[in-house]
């Protein structure tokens, strides 16, 4: 049986039954849970809480948005100036979702919660659409079959289900482990297109201590059970930098395994990547530096750095490390003298190299000047 049709089915009977099994315990603020009715959130399934971390204002995406319960979250954490979207392929629990919004919309006074069904691997299309055209056209042959494609290549193309390069933050609560393999690289690259630059991706998911074996990987019920398709912990890790995500860092780890079997162990983990890499890198003569507490660290591109010595940068990096999440960590050296950005020449981001204090300074600098104030707000002074 396929992975998609195994975990449809299991999830639909959750949306109309609770599941102990399709998840694990997490604590979820309570103020939060006040306005959802109880029917979403005995029948919406985690691990983790990644509307914790998103902001007001934002447009958030759900990937895997079951009854909405997470959706319904971060919609009071967002506020009536965001927006959140969630996707979801089951009926069953779409169903559930969609019948509590207006609900959930008139306790908190504002309504900015959607539903869209579709499969988080391909983000492009919008399988109510699909389905709608297809009750005009049903598939009765093999050219029905191949017009069928043809129809969700354009309606991918002409009618997306997430627009690219549309959302603040992408969350998730243990279902990318829900894919298949051979899908996986594809949903990664989902999320990447359709944030914005600067945008992120918060996602709690089950993760293995080992690799999963082939037999746990082939129980259709392990599978569907947030186990067997679980992701190596260094692995899930790397599958946000393989497409393009800088700042990867775990945000919670649960010391306690969920669950032990044969002695692999399973447990919840919310990770964080950040999307805005792309495009040219330009000299400004701007230099940062590494403040510890590690002698020495090695960035996603490969550019090694020592506690207390500046580093020449490109303007991009120069912008990234001064926010989140590299902001705590380095300190940023400004140049003396602007150098406005259509007037930069590219600068070379193969190689680490060290920035002489002149290069942001000016070779020419000579000026003297006196004692700095250098007073703290409770008085003291150096």
């Amino acid at each position: 049986m396929k992975t998609d049709t195994v975990v449809k089915e299991r999830y639909a009977e959750g949306a109309q039954v609770q599941v102990p099994a399709l998840c694990c315990p997490v604590e979820y603020d309570q103020k939060y849970l006040e306005v959802i009715p109880t029917e979403v959130i005995e029948r919406d399934y985690g691990c983790g809480d990644p509307s914790k971390y998103v902001k007001e204002g934002e447009t958030v995406l759900d990937l895997g948005s079951g009854t909405g319960k997470i959706c319904f979250i971060a919609s009071q954490v967002v506020g009536p100036t965001g927006k959140v979207i969630g996707v979801d392929m089951t009926d069953d629990m779409l169903d559930v979702a969609r019948e509590n919004a207006p609900i959930i919309a008139e306790r908190i006074g504002y309504d900015n919660v959607e539903f869209r069904k579709g499969r988080i691997q391909d983000l492009q299309l919008d399988l109510q659409a699909l389905d709608d055209e297809l009750k005009k056209k049903p598939v009765g042959d093999v050219n029905a079959y191949l017009d069928a494609e043809e129809l969700a290549d354009e309606l991918r193309i002409k009618k997306p289900l997430v627009e690219s390069d549309s959302i603040d933050v992408v969350v998730s609560n243990c279902v990318l482990n829900l894919v298949s393999n051979s899908n996986r690289r594809q949903m990664f690259e989902e999320i990447y297109r359709v944030l914005k630059r600067g945008g992120r991706a918060v996602i709690s998911d089950i993760v293995s201590d080992e690799d999963v074996p082939q037999e746990l990987q082939d129980d259709p019920e392990l599978w569907s059970g947030c186990i067997s398709g679980a992701f190596r912990e260094d692995d899930f890790l790397q599958a946000f930098e393989d497409v393009g995500f800088y700042g990867v860092r775990i945000l919670k780890y649960d010391k306690e395994p969920w669950q032990t079997v044969k002695g692999f162990e399973f447990r919840s983990m919310t990770v964080e990547a950040f999307k805005g890499k792309e495009g040219e890198c330009y000299e400004r003569n701007q230099a940062v530096i590494y403040k510890g507490p590690f002698k020495r660290v090695l960035d996603d591109d490969g550019h090694a750095m020592e506690r207390g010595k500046r580093y020449a940068v490109c303007d991009k990096f120069y912008q990234i490390y001064g926010k989140e999440p590299y902001a705590d960590q380095f300190d940023l050296v400004e140049p003396q003298e602007d150098i406005p950005l259509e007037k930069a020449d590219l600068f070379d981001c193969s190689f680490t190299r060290e920035r002489h204090p002149r290069e942001t300074k000016g070779m020419d600098y000579d000026v003297t000047t006196e004692a700095s104030d250098c007073c703290e707000p409770d008085g003291e002074c150096c």
